[in-house]
């Protein structure tokens, strides 16, 4: 906030509107007005001027407000020519009159909003109390704390204390506090009062803490919910939970224990009460951090083959710093392993006396190769329990050789996984398998000789490290020798030379392992990325960086998890975003190691390019991620950063990665000298078409004319999201938390039309009702067109009732006037105050009948309520019709695609019968899976369209008996669903 303008209470907002601030008025001719507003010093009016109407006529009696509505969402705004010019933070409306007329208002900043919002709620609320604030008559929960407080710290009651002595307690009460700001406070107040002394009184105590530790946007947030109180109760914290949270089965105990644990003041606690502090306190704690908790452990399926799985990848781990100049060192496998990294290197060179791990021809120090095995064996399984991969890249002598295998023998012991690959399956093994197992991987002699020593091919990396260093375009494959003892210690994960992927697909076997240079797998990324996914779900494709081999630059590993490459190899000591980005990735597993695969990248039969134009995953819709930027805290000053002495000027980046139709960014304003509590007000929009490969990407700047400063980073996988109000901690750029700096943020996932909560791969909807359906393609085959085309039915009735079910909530949140991230939940608490007669009682009472929680009027109803209930009853009608048709239509599509899957291994034949060949028959294979994935992403949609539906009518219940509109007893039948 500006710092003219401290707002830590209503009465700060009440005198702001007093004093009048210029807002602009939007009309439904698309005209808007600037008009510069003021709210009676008696609070009973609110005027606006210059206005052509008589005085006593352009103005708003308070007593006629009937909800105080933020955003752009009333009709005006809707249908107003430049509403998308218009910021959503920045308008509010006044929702007036037996009628509910609106009032359409932008302000010129969002924090001018929240203050116009804020307090225009107390005061229809709370006239009586907003004079007595006025008046400085109230006592708060806050007030009395912070008395008690310094009275406490007053040991020789005299109601004042050193300056000394209350700067100390100050910062006690609030870390991260800046002291100097705390004496200039002291200093202006008392300078103010034309006071000499450097003692301060309780009052002096109370105002300077609430100066400096009340955040506005928290002030704002917490009289919002609290229903215009200065605190919250139980209730309204058990709403807030349920609400904005998505805290399922929150109770009022729950609700209490929060209150017990964050609430400073011991009245607060005693009372049950959550005042600004507490709050404050709850919303930078570990509950409301972004990263949901149930992903800290292993949630994943980890049954899968082996290559079904992103394996967490480091290259030259033996470094800790930049290639050219780092040395070898044992910490590198210590931190590598610590980060859950389940692919590790090892390059062995013949030392005097024993193997040596080394950079190439020992540009670097050496470190011993037992002592490497030795660590490696002590902190293999410390993170993580599944297999670690172990990449020898042998330089070594025979005689070395041996003396590297007996060691591994003996230090790893049953750990070493020596096992023959099973010839009767055509997968690798689970992780789960294979756990606490150590797999080398490397070269193989051939299995048909005895002989004790033979010749094989050098690594691929080592050839195009030979190529880059003598600049030849092609060398020549280097053999080496291999001795049968270290050929015998690899068994899963063989070493090959790749040539194409017809080839592999004819003849490579399951536990052959390809290397790629990044240009290489750049090349079959851009060429044939649909042959590459293929490729990847049966076999592991371990990728590094295309740099020299004296470098540590990392390459982008999204580019090739797009692609399903297993092993991305990144190079653990060189911090930046690549970096940032893979050690977010791997959080979602619980740090295991392991990230499981889209199924559409698992799936044997299934079509998926993450590059094509159009619908990039068949069968499926985008969701929004809707990210509002609200504030940060305690930004520090960038680290050898320019010459602005300690002002910093934040401004954050959000930067989404994904497949290519995901990638974006977008950047907040810049807030200028203040580092300490900046205040965005920003909201973004992002389309995902697939969630599970998308991470999001926070990061505060300082902006400078020589070049924008780093300050700190969160990066978090899409499925770890929270929605709700969150924390984001920041890390520095060598990956370390730094301090108390945070971001505050909401957080909310929707479909595109702003139905529904389109959570963990939720359905969404189609844009507009004319919208073509997701056809099947004909395969030129006439047997399988004519099985698909019994789908046709059933996949356009499906798609037809998750769209109905979709446009009658949009419009069940628009006459609730709540924005489109808003939930039924929040709806229903909105529409229970819709429903609330003169004398304050419902004019409605929840019904649950047939299972469906109706809402039945008694007496009489205004054509206000009528409109409500009845896009209400639009909503159950749909979602009924929905719940009872779902089960059997997706049987339906099921049985198509499972018919259709009985062609797949005759598919080639039918072809050939056709007389399908060469790019014909490609394209028949891509229609088929095309057909077999949509089928399924269809069927995967209506189960989950129904699974919310149901979850909506219980969070509907939840929410009417919470908000009393229920008869006696009606409200606690349980409702239950087949």
């Amino acid at each position: 906030m500006p710092s003219e303008r401290k707002i830590n209470s209503a009465g700060d907002c009440i005198s702001f509107m007093q004093a009048g601030c210029e807002l602009k008025k939007i009309r439904s001719n698309t005209r808007i007005y600037s008009r510069f507003f003021t709210l009676d010093l008696d609070i009973q009016a609110l005027r606006w001027e210059p206005s052509k109407k008589d005085p006593e006529k352009a103005k708003l009696d308070v007593s006629s407000l009937k909800e105080v509505r933020v955003g752009k969402n009333t009709e005006t705004f809707r249908s107003c020519a430049v509403v998308d010019q218009i910021c959503e933070d920045c308008s509010f409306s006044l929702i007036h009159g037996e009628n509910y007329e609106s009032l359409d208002l932008v302000a010129s900043s969002a924090d001018i909003a929240n203050i116009w919002v804020t307090g225009l709620r107390y005061v229809t609320s709370h006239t009586k109390q907003a004079l007595d604030l006025l008046e400085g008559k109230q006592n708060t929960l806050r007030t009395r704390w912070l008395h008690s407080v310094f009275e406490h710290a007053d040991v020789d009651g005299n109601g004042i204390m050193l300056e000394d002595k209350a700067v100390k307690l100050i910062m006690q009460l609030n870390q991260g506090l800046n002291e100097t700001k705390i004496r200039v406070n002291f200093r202006e107040i008392q300078n103010h009062k034309g006071k000499l002394t450097t003692r301060v009184t309780k009052e002096e105590f109370t105002d300077v803490y609430c100066d400096l530790c009340t955040r506005p946007e928290v002030y704002f947030l917490l009289v919002q919910i609290s229903g215009n109180k200065e605190y919250l109760d139980a209730k309204d914290l058990m709403f807030f939970l349920e609400a904005e949270q998505g805290i399922l089965n929150a109770t009022e105990e729950m609700c209490l224990d929060l209150i017990r644990r964050y609430e400073p003041s011991e009245q607060g606690r005693m009372n049950g009460n959550l005042g600004i502090d507490g709050f404050t306190r709850y919303l930078i704690s570990p509950e409301c951090n972004i990263f949901d908790p149930e992903h800290n452990k292993v949630c994943q399926d980890m049954t899968q083959p082996l290559s079904h799985y992103y394996i967490n990848a480091s290259h030259n781990t033996y470094l800790t710093e930049i290639a050219s100049r780092s040395p070898s060192d044992l910490l590198g496998y210590i931190k590598a392993l610590k980060l859950g990294c389940r692919s590790i290197e090892l390059d062995v060179y013949d030392g005097p006396d024993e193997p040596v791990v080394s950079k190439r021809n020992n540009v670097t120090s050496t470190v011993s190769f037992r002592n490497v095995i030795k660590v490696i064996n002590q902190y293999a399984f410390v993170t993580s329990e599944y297999p670690l991969i172990m990449c020898l890249r042998n330089h070594c002598s025979v005689g070395q050789q041996k003396d590297m295998a007996q060691k591994m023998k003996m230090i790893f012991g049953n750990k070493m996984f020596t096992g023959p690959p099973d010839s009767t399956t055509n997968y690798l093994p689970s992780p789960e398998m294979l756990k606490r197992k150590i797999i080398l991987k490397g070269r193989k002699l051939p299995q048909n000789t005895n002989l004790s020593v033979g010749d094989v091919t050098d690594e691929d990396e080592e050839r195009e490290i030979s190529r880059r260093l003598t600049d030849a375009f092609f060398v020549t494959k280097r053999k080496i020798n291999l001795c049968r003892e270290l050929s015998d210690l690899v068994t899963l994960c063989q070493t090959v030379q790749f040539s194409s992927f017809q080839n592999s697909m004819k003849k490579q076997k399951y536990w052959e392992i390809c290397n790629f240079s990044e240009p290489e797998a750049s090349t079959l990324v851009n060429e044939c990325p649909e042959d590459f996914v293929n490729y990847n779900k049966r076999f592991l494709s371990r990728v590094y960086s295309g740099h020299l081999g004296l470098e540590s630059s990392n390459l982008n590993p999204q580019e090739f998890w797009n692609c399903g490459c297993q092993i991305v190899t990144i190079n653990y000591q060189t911090p930046g975003p690549m970096l940032d980005l893979n050690i977010g990735w791997f959080r979602q597993n619980g740090c295991c190691g392991y990230v499981l695969k889209p199924a559409i990248m698992r799936d044997e039969v299934s079509y998926f390019n993450a590059y094509t134009k159009g619908i990039i995953v068949p069968g499926t819709l985008p969701q929004v991620l809707h990210i509002k930027i609200i504030s940060g805290q305690m930004f520090p000053k960038p680290k050898d950063s320019g010459t602005k002495g300690d002002v910093i000027d934040p401004y954050v980046y959000v930067e989404i990665r994904g497949i290519p139709a995901d990638c974006a960014e977008m950047r907040t304003k810049t807030v200028h000298q203040n580092g300490k509590n900046p205040i965005f007000d920003e909201s973004f929009e992002f389309e995902i078409n697939l969630p599970e490969l998308v991470t999001v990407r926070f990061v505060a700047l300082d902006d400078d004319y020589i070049g924008d400063e780093f300050i700190g980073q969160y990066t978090i996988p899409y499925e770890c999201l929270q929605s709700g109000y969150r924390y984001i901690p920041l890390y520095s750029f060598t990956g370390e938390e730094i301090e108390l700096a945070a971001l505050f943020v909401h957080i909310a996932t929707t479909d595109r039309r702003g139905g529904g909560k389109a959570h963990k791969r939720g359905y969404s909807v189609r844009k507009g009702k004319n919208t073509k359906y997701t056809r099947l393609r004909n395969t030129g085959i006439k047997v399988i067109d004519d099985t698909f085309k019994s789908a046709g039915q059933p996949l356009r009735e499906a798609a037809d009732i998750r769209e109905n079910v979709q446009n009658a909530i949009v419009s069940f949140k628009e006459i609730c006037g709540l924005a489109p991230t808003a939930n039924l939940t929040q709806c229903m608490l909105t529409t229970s105050s819709r429903l609330l007669n003169h004398d304050n009682t419902s004019s409605v009472s929840l019904n649950i009948k047939d299972n469906y929680p109706y809402l039945e009027p008694f007496g009489m109803v205004s054509e206000v309520q009528k409109k409500v209930l009845s896009s209400y009853d639009l909503v159950i009608q749909e979602t009924k019709y929905l719940i009872d048709v779902a089960d059997t239509l997706y049987d339906k599509i099921m049985q198509c695609r499972e018919s259709g899957l009985e062609f797949h291994e005759e598919i080639h034949n039918l072809a050939k019968k056709e007389g399908l060949k060469g790019s014909k028959k490609s394209k028949t294979l891509e229609s088929f899976a095309w057909n077999i994935t949509v089928l399924k992403g269809q069927g995967d949609l209506l189960k989950n369209a129904k699974n919310e539906a149901l979850e909506n009518m219980k969070n509907i219940q939840t929410a009417c008996t919470s908000c009393g509109l229920t008869k006696s007893g009606s409200g606690s039948a349980e409702m239950k669903f087949k």
